[in-house]
């Protein structure tokens, strides 16, 4: 049953495979020509971006990847996923698909998913599709559920973050 015939007729049926694959990629270079660039994209996840503790930016920071922020922030912040680390402080508005905070924000949390940890200090205004709130979460502000918090029209009835 188990004879070293077998295992090297096994092998045979195995090689006309590659010739297959030699057509195959001759084939899908075409399709992928044609779609790298639209279809890739999205699919392909890259790690977030870091900014460290020991950092300090002052003005926007936008990207439609993700990102994480363990520094400090003074202005707003766009981006897909957006981590807000136990050490960091923001001081503008947020905006993300996905936004948990650890840390500390004053300013406005605008995202389709919010969610605050038990670590997470915010002042200001949430806006969301989908929220969680640990408890222990410091939270002052005003909370509501709208199907599209991403988009800025319906946010301007709010009042603005109480700066210190």
């Amino acid at each position: 049953m188990f004879s070293k015939t077998r295992v090297t007729e096994n092998r045979p049926s195995q090689t006309p495979a590659p010739q297959d694959a030699a057509t195959a990629p001759q084939a899908a270079p075409e399709r992928s020509a044609e779609t790298a660039t639209p279809a890739a994209a999205p699919r392909a996840r890259v790690s977030p971006s870091v900014l460290s503790p020991d950092l300090t930016v002052t003005g926007n920071i936008k990207t439609q990847g993700d990102i994480t922020i363990e520094g400090t922030v003074e202005g707003d912040i766009r981006a897909h996923q957006l981590t807000i680390g136990e050490s960091a402080t923001i001081k503008g508005e947020i905006v993300g698909d996905d936004v948990i905070v650890h840390g500390r924000v004053v300013g406005r949390v605008r995202g389709l998913k919010v969610r605050l940890t038990a670590s997470a200090r915010v002042e200001g205004d949430i806006i969301h599709k989908t929220i969680a709130i640990e408890s222990g979460a410091h939270f002052e502000g005003s909370v509501q559920r709208q199907e599209d918090p991403l988009n800025n029209g319906g946010t301007k009835k709010l009042a603005p973050p109480v700066s210190e």
